[in-house]
């Protein structure tokens, strides 16, 4: 058995280390300084006095997003607290007649943000309705979307 027959043909691995060296940072480049993340937080828990403060003003007519900003929460952590607690829900959203002047609306030309703001609701909820009603959403520049398969 030959024993230089294995390392007699180096130049291949040789001219792959000096590639690879070559894409390796300099002895004599600094470290990357190391990013500074925030530890992760607790969810803040509202005591008892602001819960019932809290359901008072929902009960008195604020939104879930408006407490949700008062408070310091999510609007997601505002929903829990009132189902925790046997508060009905308003439902937010558009009525028939509500989605009927949307769609007439959207079709003169209005955005969903113009139109959401007009009717006190997320534009995603708009667009939901506008959508479920069959009306062709046009782009952020007022466009008309392409439809699957075509090209713009």
């Amino acid at each position: 058995m030959e024993v230089r027959g294995a390392y007699s043909n180096i130049k291949d691995q040789v001219r792959a280390l000096e590639e690879l060296s070559v894409k390796l940072p300099s002895l004599d480049t600094p470290e990357p300084p190391t990013i500074k993340r925030d530890r992760p937080r607790r969810a803040r828990q509202l005591g008892s006095e602001q819960v019932v403060q809290l359901i008072a003003d929902y009960q008195s007519g604020a939104t879930v997003y408006e407490l949700g900003d008062r408070f310091g929460i999510e609007r997601r952590t505002v929903s829990n607290i009132l189902h925790r607690h046997g508060v009905p829900m308003r439902r937010r959203g558009l009525s028939e007649d509500q989605i009927d002047e949307a769609v007439q609306l959207y079709n003169q030309g209005w955005s969903l943000a113009r139109i959401s703001a007009r009717m006190d609701v997320d534009k995603w909820t708009v667009r939901q309705r506008l959508f479920e009603r069959g009306v062709e959403i046009r782009d952020p520049q007022g466009r008309p979307r392409p439809r699957a398969g075509e090209a713009r």
